[in-house]
């Protein structure tokens, strides 16, 4: 008969093992909700120990917010090949799945939960959206986008934020149908926006130039048409 020797962390990996833990128990209830005493429990170690590592909830809710917060800014990221709808599709198919996972997490996240108000969850939170509004103008090919299209971009990203946030309340809409609305909603802020600007409409033309009819800006083209009333 053997007895297994509990292996003792190094002072970082027992940090990151916390950081987990708390993210996982985030991920499925409020932070407000989940108590040191859970967090302990859950990582096999006494409270004491954890406020070794970390000096207070804060501390730990905040590691974790860092490491949502990483997380969740490189469901942005996506290979600048095929057609744009496509590719928004599939990022929006990586974010909604991250906030389909830690549903309260991500409220927290967003909201800034026991950290709200506070600079480094504001950092934090501002931090996922400028990777997200940098990651879209590299899909769309532009450094330095003119006024309208940075408009278009931030905008589409806070949609998405609210929209998810929103969604996250009772799930009412079919995730998938979800994604793809925010694609059309992408195409239709960029479509308005240069209905009034001619650098905005050269910069249209060429994204739908790339895109097929059964693509996801291919399809709303054809749904639009659908609703306008042909001649008696």
């Amino acid at each position: 008969m053997t007895t297994g020797v509990r292996r003792r962390m190094g002072v970082e990996e027992r940090r990151q093992q916390l950081i987990g833990v708390a993210l996982e128990l985030f991920s499925h209830r409020s932070p407000d909700d989940v108590s040191i005493d859970e967090i302990a429990a859950a990582a096999g170690i006494s409270r004491p120990l954890v406020y070794h590592y970390f000096p207070g909830k804060l501390s730990l809710y905040e590691a974790a917010l860092r490491r949502a917060a990483d997380d969740l800014a490189q469901r942005f990221v996506e290979p600048q090949e095929g057609p744009l709808g496509s590719r928004l599709l599939r990022v929006m198919g990586r974010f909604f799945a991250f906030v389909d996972d830690h549903g309260p997490g991500f409220s927290a996240l967003m909201r800034g939960g026991p950290a709200a108000g506070s600079s480094r969850a504001n950092a934090l939170i501002d931090e996922v959206r400028q990777a997200a509004y940098e990651q879209i103008l590299k899909h769309i090919g532009i450094e330095r986008p003119p006024a309208r299209l940075a408009l278009v971009v931030r905008s589409w990203v806070s949609l998405a934020e609210s929209t998810a946030l929103i969604w996250l309340d009772g799930r009412e809409i079919p995730r998938a149908e979800l994604e793809l609305q925010l694609v059309h909603d992408f195409a239709a802020l960029a479509a308005v926006s240069a209905a009034y600007d001619e650098e905005m409409a050269q910069i249209l033309v060429r994204i739908l130039a790339d895109e097929p009819s059964d693509g996801p800006f291919g399809v709303l083209v054809g749904r639009m048409a659908a609703l306008i009333p042909g001649p008696a």
